[in-house]
């Protein structure tokens, strides 16, 4: 080590000093012995070794001074090697901690890898029981071929005709039966380990009731501020119609006027215009323009107001600075009656619990869920999907790939690859379908409703379907007389698949066949 070598350098300087006094003292006595024998006068010896003896006591006290800088070194190398042996140390902590860390995950791997085997096993048990009561079937159709050739006199062909469809029917139950039993066993882990995660995430975040509203209350000091706001002939309100773009309503109500439009942002904008009028006195075109710029102006600062403090409640602080007011401008802005910038937050929050149980990126998995509807601020500007126009305004502003990914693909308009986008979809699919957290609109209730009758009656053998409990279940009746209880489960999967495939909805759609057969007879 340099440190070594330099304590190592310094005794060799030290051991050179020593051997340089040593032979200077002999060189002055040697002067001296040779200045006595030259019979110089005793005063001169004196003298030349008075200083042979100076010169001496300046080579010890140099020597002296090297041998505490090398103790001072050596002290100094010491103490370096004492900090890198802790380096050490604590290097190799990490190390068996890092292999402790993975020794459990082998160990867990490998408890998952032997639950995989004895769950193959099972299966391959269930395929052999399969195969034999085929061959029981097949025992079973060349008895009864047989027996029915011998005792009905039918041909050969005729009876296994009747042999196959009678097993064909058997065969489809039982292959029914068991394969319901197998996708109950594959589900029911997966099931119970996705239900732990998302109850868990639910449960720990704080949900709201939220409500739609496409109009504003403002109220008057008096019903004649009415007169002032409508002006001579009406000119006042016009005005004020054209400036803020709404619609304002005034009738019987007492003391209240009522704003209407479907931009919310437009609407507060102009309540807080007609409250800053109402509140001057003041109304005319020049005041309403005047006041209304100030109210704007206000706004963007609340705007900008909502998304910091949005960021800061989930945790995020690198964000772009051109995204803040866009994220911020969701506060004013409903899906379905629950506010956007609310969703983001909670969608954050459970993305986040959702990770950590998982053991993924918590961070990434919450920006990503709490940006996935930073689109919608941009709808009434950009035409195209939300999700998609999200994604390039995410790239645009150097967000990383995996986020922007996640954001196009949250609604399928790209197929998902990462576990990010997946996950984000739960966290949105969780947050909007939450008891409380939606009202659609009678409209596309009512539509809901007829789609998912309709793709349940157009299959064959459904003679009624009703769609209940505000479309999270369609009860399909069908006739005994077409579809057997094989059939019934295979109609039901049909029916769900083809939900899945067609129809966007929150939540869950259950789908319940029912097949009933009654026998009816008249005593007379």
């Amino acid at each position: 080590m340099p440190e070594l070598g330099w304590v190592i350098a310094g005794v060799a300087l030290i051991g050179l000093v020593v051997l340089g006094v040593l032979l200077r003292r002999q060189a002055a006595q040697a002067i001296a012995e040779r200045l006595t024998w030259e019979r110089r006068s005793k005063a001169d010896a004196a003298s030349a070794r008075a200083n042979a003896q100076a010169a001496a006591n300046v080579i010890e006290e140099r020597a002296r001074e090297a041998l505490e800088d090398a103790e001072r070194r050596r002290a100094e190398v010491e103490t370096l090697l004492s900090a890198q042996r802790q380096e050490l140390r604590e290097l190799r902590a990490a190390q068996e901690r890092r292999e402790s860390r993975l020794h459990e995950r082998e160990d867990r791997l490998s408890a998952e890898a032997e639950g995989l085997i004895a769950r193959a096993e099972r299966l391959d048990a269930q395929r052999t029981q399969l195969r034999e009561q085929r061959e029981e079937l097949q025992a079973a159709e060349e008895r009864a071929a047989a027996e029915l050739e011998r005792m009905a006199g039918l041909s050969v062909e005729d009876a296994r005709r009747e042999v196959v469809a009678t097993a064909e029917k058997q065969a489809k139950l039982t292959a029914t039966s068991m394969a319901r039993e197998i996708e109950s066993t594959a589900k029911r882990e997966a099931d119970r380990l996705a239900r732990s995660i998302i109850t868990t995430a639910i449960q720990r975040v704080a949900s709201e009731q939220t409500s739609e509203s496409v109009v504003s209350t403002v109220d008057l000091p008096s019903d004649d501020m009415k007169g002032r706001i409508i002006g001579r002939e009406g000119r006042n309100i016009r005005a004020f119609e054209q400036i803020t773009g709404v619609n304002v309503l005034i009738d019987d109500t007492p003391e209240s006027v009522l704003l209407s439009s479907f931009d919310p942002v437009r609407r507060e904008t102009a309540r807080l215009t007609l409250v800053d009028l109402v509140a001057d006195g003041r109304i005319h075109p020049a005041r309403i323009e005047e006041v209304h710029e100030r109210s704007l102006r206000r706004i963007n600062d609340r705007v900008l107001r909502a998304g910091e403090d949005a960021l800061a409640e989930v945790g995020i602080v690198d964000l772009h600075p051109e995204l803040v007011p866009i994220v911020g401008a969701l506060a004013f802005r409903t899906s379905y009656g629950q506010n956007v910038l609310r969703h983001l937050v909670e969608c954050a929050h459970l993305a986040g619990v959702m990770a950590a149980e998982l053991g993924l990126d918590v961070a990434t998995c919450k920006r990503a869920a709490f940006l996935h509807d930073i689109g919608k601020a941009l709808t009434h500007e950009v035409e195209g999907p939300h999700a998609i126009i999200g994604a390039e305004l995410l790239r645009k502003y150097g967000e990383h790939e995996d986020i922007a990914h996640a954001v196009e693909a949250h609604h399928n308009e790209v197929e998902p690859r990462t576990v990010e986008a997946v996950l984000t979809q739960a966290a949105d699919a969780i947050s909007g379908s939450r008891p409380g957290a939606r009202r659609e609109s009678l409209e596309a209730y009512v539509e809901r409703m007829e789609n998912l009758e309709h793709i349940a009656t157009k299959h064959e053998g459904v003679v009624r379907a009703y769609a209940m409990q505000a479309g999270r279940e369609v009860r399909v009746m069908v006739s005994p007389d077409h579809v057997d209880d094989a059939g019934a489960h295979a109609l039901a999967r049909d029916i769900a698949a083809e939900v899945e495939k067609t129809l966007s909805y929150p939540g869950q759609i259950k789908i319940t066949v029912v097949r009933e057969s009654r026998a009816t007879e008249t005593a007379h």
